[in-house]
């Protein structure tokens, strides 16, 4: 099969998308009547072309059907479920206002919304497996050049390598400085000057993707390649150099009709933050259910075992770094306060009772803030939160600090899973937390939360840095 064949059946990968989908959706109906017993009546034949229509109108609006090639497989198919649950929707408030919900079978029309959403799934996840396997192949590539043999230029055309499955193959560098400026670029890699890269472009019509990786100072000569390109059916991308900064989730926002770009955003806008809401709600109060008993024999041991309140409340910094107070079962026992500053629990710490060194080795202390979570100031996943005084000091000392902020705190979180917990008593130690917990900001899915539970659960609880 030549790269041709392919390019012309990628050309037509939208209609193969929405017959696809439209098949599925109608077949799976079908399947869901047959099944129980239901005639395909009038009624069942209009509910099923209003969801085909809403999903086509919505997937349209969404943009279900553009080019997924560079996309992470999640993104895909939050989208393709995201598409699904708005057709779904759309009927159930149709049924409910019209007053027809009693016309239809529960069962036929809860099978076919699952099913369904299962179904439009699975095919695109084996149809994308088909394609990985053609572009590693060296099938349904597309040639592009890089513009700038930049230290960012250099990590994109990493990337590109280490990622076959996307099908770019690198035609090479193009950049108007000696090949001793260029450190670890090598002699074939620099293929000629920015003038002969937009020259071949330009000739070439199977370069596809020219990929401009150079400083945003040289902005005249960004816009005069910019310029140049016009002059071609490539595709053009800017990679800025905002590698120097600590970028947490970048998009493009609109203020009146003028373009900006968010740098140190965070991921839980929109849809994203309803999810993660419905994720800490749902899971957190399944949590607490089970977790109920074992906090009442543990309130009891910390009441008949020292002075003082069960619970103990610390002020703290959540989200945006507004202060917030979250509860722990208390672990010392009550001394007079003498000074301001907060001092972290050590090793052998005098003022940890027996009980409590037992809550904060296993983390059992934790527990009562799933009511912080259920209140929705923290999160179940999320960085952990820190002393008030300890934010003050560590902020002024460790380069992107205060960026953990973008998110509510967590019970658990990525950099407490990989051993970075406990007494921060050296710096390193706290920059090692502080780059776990922008990973997890950077990196956040739903199935990434998934994964740090799980890891909890089996790691997460003991430490030997926890006392």
């Amino acid at each position: 099969m030549s790269n041709d064949l392919l390019n012309t059946i990628q050309s037509s990968y939208s209609a193969l998308y929405r017959t696809v989908d439209i098949v599925i959706i109608s077949l799976l109906f079908l399947v869901a009547l047959y099944l129980h017993d239901v005639q395909f009546t009038i009624q069942y034949q209009l509910v099923l072309l209003i969801n085909i229509a809403c999903f086509l109108f919505f997937s349209q609006t969404l943009e279900l059907y553009r080019s997924w090639r560079t996309a992470s497989t999640i993104t895909m198919i939050s989208y393709t479920t995201f598409t699904w649950v708005i057709g779904c929707t759309i009927l159930i408030t149709l049924a409910y206002f019209s007053k027809t919900g009693t016309y239809y079978s529960r069962l036929v029309i809860g099978t076919w919304f699952v099913s369904t959403a299962i179904f439009l799934n699975l095919w695109r996840l084996m149809f994308r497996a088909m394609l990985f396997q053609f572009r590693r192949s060296g099938i349904n590539t597309k040639q592009v050049i890089i513009i700038g043999a930049t230290p960012t230029g250099i990590n994109l055309a990493n990337q590109i390598d280490n990622n076959p499955q996307l099908g770019l193959e690198i035609t090479g560098f193009y950049d108007d400085r000696p090949l001793h400026r260029l450190p670890n670029l090598a002699n074939n890699a620099l293929m000629g000057t920015i003038e002969e890269g937009i020259k071949l472009v330009k000739e070439n019509p199977n370069i596809s993707d020219v990929y401009i990786a150079m400083p945003m100072k040289a902005e005249e000569r960004i816009t005069h390649i910019l310029n140049q390109c016009s002059d071609t059916t490539a595709t053009v991308h800017i990679i800025p150099d905002f590698f120097i900064y600590n970028i947490l989730h970048a998009r493009w926002q609109y203020i009146g009709n003028i373009q900006t770009l968010s740098i140190f955003d965070s991921p839980f806008e929109g849809f994203n933050q309803t999810l993660k809401r419905i994720e800490d709600l749902v899971l957190g109060s399944l949590i607490l259910i089970m977790i109920t008993i074992p906090m009442i024999f543990i309130a009891l041991a910390v009441k008949l075992t020292s002075k003082g309140p069960i619970i103990f409340k610390q002020q703290r910094y959540g989200l945006d770094g507004k202060e917030i107070e979250i509860y722990k079962f208390r672990s010392m026992a009550l001394v007079p306060k003498t000074i301001d500053k907060v001092v972290q629990a050590t090793k052998f710490d005098a003022r940890i009772t027996p009980v409590g060194a037992f809550l904060r080795r296993t983390s059992l202390d934790e527990l009562p803030q799933f009511i912080n979570v259920l209140q929705g100031n923290m999160s179940i996943v999320g960085p952990r939160p820190h002393a008030v005084e300890h934010n003050e000091e560590y902020r002024k000392l460790v380069h992107g600090y205060m960026l953990r902020h973008k998110v509510k705190p967590g019970i658990t979180g990525w950099a407490q899973v990989n051993g970075w917990r406990g007494e921060t008593d050296t710096l390193d130690k706290m920059e090692k937390r502080i780059e776990f917990d922008l990973t997890y900001i950077q990196r956040w899915s739903l199935l990434f939360d998934i994964k740090i539970i799980f890891m909890t659960i089996f790691k997460g609880f003991v430490n030997k840095n926890a006392y």
